[in-house]
């Protein structure tokens, strides 16, 4: 909310990883597929200033936002250079940007591995239909209890793979997984596909079956009341 102000007051953004997800979301560049440039966010729209007009509108728009905030995420601590905020919603560039990936435009997998940032990142979206999913990606992924979530790996994941010891073994190899979800990818119309919640980090606790694996995890944060009854019908 303070970046946007400050693009609402027309001062400059400082360069970093929030600066990129504010310019991502108000220029919409860094996303070719948004209709925007590709590449770098921040760099895109240097020495870009915005009209009077639509500061007044992004103004007005922080002030809205401001007064509807219903639950202050607490900052992701265990990762300070990512400017993540726990049960703060984000659209998938934006959490992308946030792990320092300079172009996430063209990204639309549910999983990707950061070596430099040694971070698992899940993109999971509960409320499947056969419209948008193959077979194979179909996953099983529910919320368990507020606490628990249940997740499934890609098709080809077997638990003695590289990427299946890196998620039973993250905790002792120094690495984490974080969580973000939302209950369906249908587009609200032209506000585009829903955002993801980020739920925080997991830990692993076991898992089952192979090719894909099912693996519990717990989360560091339990979900709000809301988003777990949410993600309970989703998943039946």
């Amino acid at each position: 909310m303070d970046r946007l102000e400050l693009v609402a007051a027309g001062g400059p953004l400082p360069v970093d990883r929030l600066a990129r997800m504010v310019a991502a979301g108000v220029w919409s560049v860094g996303s070719a597929s948004a209709g925007g440039p590709a590449g770098d966010p921040v760099a895109a729209v240097a020495g870009r200033r915005l009209s009077a007009a639509r500061r007044r509108e992004l103004a007005e728009l922080s002030r809205v936002l401001r007064e509807r905030i219903h639950r202050v995420p607490p900052p992701l601590a265990v990762v300070p250079q990512q400017p993540l905020q726990v049960h703060a919603r984000y659209t998938r560039a934006e959490a992308l940007l946030a792990f320092g990936m300079a172009d996430p435009g063209s990204f639309r997998e549910g999983v990707r591995w950061f070596a430099e940032e040694q971070a698992d990142v899940f993109f999971v979206t509960l409320r499947k239909t056969e419209d948008h999913y193959s077979p194979t990606t179909m996953y099983a992924d529910r919320a368990i209890s507020p606490s628990v979530f249940q997740w499934e790996s890609q098709s080809t994941t077997s638990t003695a793979s590289p990427t299946g010891q890196r998620y039973v073994h993250h905790r002792e190899r120094g690495s984490t997984v974080h969580l973000f979800l939302r209950e369906t990818n249908v587009a609200d119309g032209a506000l585009g596909a829903p955002p993801f919640l980020y739920a925080g980090t997991m830990r692993y606790v076991t898992h089952s079956g192979d090719r894909p694996m099912r693996i519990t995890w717990n989360l560091e944060h339990p979900l709000p009341a809301d988003v777990y009854q949410t993600a309970a019908v989703a998943t039946g």
